[in-house]
């Protein structure tokens, strides 16, 4: 029965007052540095065909009787070493709870309390983003935004998000209206923020580096041959920012991280880079890596460790890693617009 009049305007009302959810999705992070936690977090990440695309018949014995326990070991070390003992969890968890909560904070100065509620979810480990789309449910919201917090689009990182957000559609029968969140690789107000804060790591020294190494994660070529745009837009990202610093093109350099596997990835490789450029007589470098919104296992440990450690081997003596976007006010700006134009029409 049609409802009309004073009726038909309050449930009106009510369907513009409903809370509207926002879930900020990062990549994940093992529950504790141990062999134990990191083992399942590896065998949950590694087997996602987005990231290793073998047969599962092949694959699951091998990563589960051989590469996750061999791999879990060393890797619950290196945890360890960056490990939040204060909070007893990962920087990047830290990290992701604050981002949310002062995102939300910011929402509820524009909206009144309630009216976008903010959460963060891991696509590996805890709290999954099955596990969050529920909560967010049960708690009334009905119209949700998915945000991939991955800049630069990748099958191995957005497309997975993705993935697993139809997987938890096909479980239910009420559902959401639910956007995406697109990449943001070349928004000016992304660039901007990247610039200033290389710009204030820079300022804060007596002699600024005058070479700039940009450092991606890697991507295994087959990526990119079936038609992945992520080295497009690695390329656009450090392009634009170069031009935001008026960095000198000879003295900005491009690199990829993180190799994984014996397949052939996109490079040069940031060690690699680095360690050229020390040989080469550079003395001092900057390094920011701006595909990671919140520091973590490869920027805390990877870069700041590892990568410094070959620089400086071969030569180097300053080396200077910007640190990533993180919870810094900045990058919460930049969220709460990128956040805002996707809600337009719900707000």
């Amino acid at each position: 029965m049609r409802r009309t009049g004073l009726l038909a305007m309050s449930d009106e009302a009510q369907a513009v007052a409903d809370p509207i959810g926002v879930v900020l999705v990062h990549v994940g992070t093992p529950d504790a540095p141990t062999p134990s936690a990191v083992r399942r977090y590896l065998v949950e990440f590694l087997s996602d065909p987005r990231i290793v695309d073998l047969p599962a018949v092949v694959w699951q014995p091998l990563l589960r009787l051989v590469i996750a326990p061999i791999r879990a070991r060393r890797v619950a070390d290196l945890y360890r070493e960056i490990w939040d003992t204060d909070h007893d969890e990962s920087p990047l968890r830290r990290i992701a709870r604050v981002q949310a909560r002062e995102l939300e904070a910011r929402f509820d100065t524009l909206f009144g309390h309630g009216r976008v509620v903010v959460r963060h979810a891991m696509r590996y480990g805890r709290p999954g983003l099955a596990t969050v789309l529920d909560e967010l449910m049960a708690a009334g919201v009905r119209r949700l935004l998915v945000a991939p917090l991955y800049p630069q689009y990748s099958t191995a990182t957005t497309a997975s998000v993705l993935d697993e957000l139809a997987r938890w559609k096909r479980g239910r029968t009420l559902l959401p209206a639910i956007r995406t969140l697109p990449p943001w690789y070349d928004d000016p107000a992304y660039i901007e923020v990247l610039a200033a804060s290389v710009r204030k790591e820079l300022s804060a020294l007596e002699a600024p580096p005058p070479h700039l190494v940009v450092s991606f994660h890697g991507l295994p070529l087959a990526r990119i041959a079936a038609g992945d745009p992520y080295e497009d837009h690695c390329r656009a990202s450090a392009e634009a920012l170069r031009c935001a610093l008026d960095w000198p093109q000879a003295r900005f350099h491009l690199a990829f991280q993180s190799r994984f596997g014996p397949a052939r990835w996109l490079g040069p490789s940031t060690e690699e880079t680095v360690r050229e450029l020390a040989a080469g007589g550079i003395r001092a470098l900057a390094l920011v890596a701006p595909g990671f919104t919140a520091d973590c296992l490869e920027t805390l440990e990877e870069l700041d460790r590892q990568v410094a450690k070959v620089f400086h081997e071969a030569g180097g003596r300053q080396f200077v890693r910007v640190p990533c976007l993180n919870d810094s006010p900045g990058h919460l700006d930049l969220l709460a617009h990128l956040v805002l134009r996707e809600l337009g029409g719900w707000l």
